[in-house]
């Protein structure tokens, strides 16, 4: 039987898988330590989530108003792109990628849009959201129950305090022990099973199955079990990033989206909290020096903050070749690692983790039943990801610059992904080409981005039928859109709120 977990790492990962497993196997007389070192600080900059994450915070037993209160939590309805397309072509430039259904009031915006003459961009002829967005509206209001939105919302937060907020809830709810220990090496069996995890102080444990947590370092299932990293430098380009924090006055807007603004190198995150801005400026050191892209940094800020000293971050993109190797199975960072563009590293954690959580062996005898398919499942994700996020770079029209230009090359990109754009460019995307339910990004966040970026020359047809059902579709686009912007509160003031009364629980 296997009765003793170890989740070796911190972190959020950490934290959120500790949150899932305890949540299930709580009452099956299973014992969950995370093991975390008290000499290796988390990165600490993953700060974006998109929608799915309001799913396990309330299936965790959360109050929302707690969350929002401990992890300086701000709302997050889109990511604003801005200047991902020439600028010569089409001046300053941006488009929303929404949390809000496109398709909300109806298919036939999408093609109502697509046979016009575009001069709305695609967000704003098809939503009510980015209206909000601009307006620099919250989600919701104070009476709207938690974890439900009037739009579809996700969050931003500080991440070490994130962390330490699910610590807390872990321990407290889902019996989990805490341990700080440096895991120095493992022992195996016969087979190659993990028996024993041994600390720096010499102090070996016994654990039946192991998750590695560690970060970058895949302490356990690449370091000790030697499982195959795969390299995806070749298909992503962007390798490290420079992050600081800068401070905000308490009267400060705060934009209810991440910003993304694309540079000739790479692009630069901006993401607000209540107190301060989370900003990384992400590059190809191939294409870009270090001293080139602190210079496009502090140009970002206005040359101001001059005196803050960035933190440099390498980034070694790609993923293991597995995820589960014997007892071990990987989460977070030690899995692998996509660019932060799309809050990918939460989102893949956060659903490894349930996936195991749903799927977890009671035997060692079970680990041969279930190993095969969860790596099958999150190689998928992982792979349908890496597709993700470069499409956003391969279908730019930019190309001032060496990494642009080289972004477009076919031997960089997937088949796959090569395929798929070259149908979408003269067929709109629909859900039938999305054709498993692990798509974490679908058909709703494949529309926002190739029309964002006017990929193709789909135009269609504009027949009396089709434009009927767009005339009333818009109209009641609109008519929400003058009831939003009269209900929705600013959205610090609703922050505020919720602070000093709380949220309705549902």
């Amino acid at each position: 039987m296997i009765k003793n977990i170890a989740i070796v790492g911190g972190g959020t990962a950490g934290w959120l898988t500790a949150n899932h497993l305890g949540q299930v196997l709580l009452e099956q007389g299973v014992s969950i330590t995370l093991i975390e070192s008290p000499n290796i600080p988390t990165i600490g900059v993953g700060e974006g989530t998109v929608p799915s994450m309001r799913q396990s915070l309330k299936k965790f037993g959360i109050r929302e108003s707690d969350f929002i209160r401990e992890c300086d939590v701000t709302f997050k309805q889109s990511i604003k792109f801005v200047n991902w397309l020439d600028k010569k072509k089409h001046g300053e430039n941006y488009y929303h990628h929404l949390f809000d259904s496109p398709v909300l009031f109806g298919d036939e915006l999408t093609a109502g849009w697509l046979g016009s003459e575009q001069n709305e961009s695609y967000a704003d002829y098809v939503s009510k959201q980015t209206f909000c967005c601009d307006k620099m509206l919250a989600p919701k209001t104070i009476t709207t129950p938690e974890y439900i939105g009037i739009n579809g919302y996700a969050y931003h937060f500080d991440a070490k305090k994130f962390a330490l907020f699910l610590s807390k809830h872990a321990i407290k709810h889902f019996a989990i022990q805490h341990l700080l220990a440096d895991i120095s090496d493992i022992k195996v069996d016969c087979d190659g099973y993990i028996t024993h995890l041994e600390t720096a102080d010499n102090e070996s444990i016994a654990f039946d199955f192991v998750i590695d947590c560690s970060g970058f370092s895949a302490a356990i299932i690449g370091d000790k079990l030697g499982v195959e990293f795969l390299d995806r430098s070749d298909l992503l380009l962007t390798d490290t990033a420079l992050t600081l924090q800068v401070p905000t006055c308490s009267s400060d807007a705060i934009p209810p989206y991440t910003i993304a603004t694309a540079h000739q190198a790479g692009w630069i995150w901006d993401i607000a909290l209540t107190q301060r801005r989370g900003i990384g400026l992400v590059y190809s050191s191939k294409h870009m020096s270090d001293e080139q892209a602190h210079k496009k940094l502090h140009h970002y800020l206005g040359n101001q903050f001059t005196d803050l000293v960035p933190r440099k971050i390498p980034m070694k993109v790609g993923r293991r070749k597995l995820f589960w190797h014997k007892n071990c199975v990987a989460i977070g960072l030690s899995q692998g690692f996509v660019e932060p563009l799309e809050a990918t590293a939460i989102l893949l954690a956060d659903f490894s983790a349930s996936l195991l959580a749903k799927r977890f062996p009671r035997t060692h005898a079970d680990i041969s039943l279930l190993n095969d398919a969860y790596n099958k499942k999150v190689s998928y994700v992982w792979d349908q990801t890496f597709d993700f996020i470069k499409m956003h770079y391969c279908i730019s029209d930019r190309k001032d610059s060496a990494f642009w230009l080289e972004n477009k090359a076919p031997d960089s990109q997937s088949e796959k992904l090569q395929n798929n754009l070259a149908r979408w460019q003269r067929f709109s995307p629909i859900r039938e080409d999305f054709d498993s339910k692990f798509d974490l990004f679908d058909f709703d966040n494949y529309l926002y981005v190739l029309n964002g970026m006017k990929l193709g020359d789909n135009k269609l047809k504009q027949t009396p039928v089709l434009m009927k059902k767009v005339s009333e579709q818009k109209k009641r686009q609109q008519y929400r859109v003058k009831q939003l912007l009269s209900e929705l509160p600013d959205h610090r003031e609703l922050i505020n709120k919720i602070k000093e009364f709380g949220l309705q629980k549902q």
